[in-house]
């Protein structure tokens, strides 16, 4: 896989876990029980996607402009974007896109519980 930061990447975000949904054989990464990356692997357990959660908007706009980024792979292909591993995504793209994606399902818990999730790293 050409972005090998990704799971350090994504682990540094306050709140974040991951854990192996192994039905799926995907490694998620979640904040608060709510996933919003994942990196998605083969049966031999090499990476064929990396998805990701984006506003249906940009998610579409993107997949025009990069044959690497798809209708989420086993998602709600409005809403989720694949990626994938050793495309041609700029780096600094797919962490803007991570970061976002981040933010977006961060965003959806109540302001409450969002202090209390970014607290987790501090303590």
């Amino acid at each position: 896989m050409r972005y090998e930061w990704i799971d350090e990447y994504l682990l540094n975000k306050a709140g974040s876990a991951k854990d192996l949904q192994k039905d799926w054989n995907w490694i998620r990464y979640q904040i608060g029980g709510k996933m919003f990356a994942a990196v998605c692997l083969d049966e031999n357990n090499v990476p064929i996607y990396i998805t990701l959660k984006l506003e249906p908007e940009e998610g579409s706009f993107l997949r025009t402009q990069y044959k690497d980024i798809i209708p989420g792979y086993y998602m709600n292909k409005t809403h989720w974007n694949s990626i994938m591993p050793d495309g041609e995504v700029p780096d600094d793209l797919l962490k803007d896109l991570l970061d976002k994606s981040y933010q977006l399902v961060l965003g959806s818990f109540s302001k409450k519980k969002q202090r209390e999730l970014l607290e987790i790293n501090d303590k």
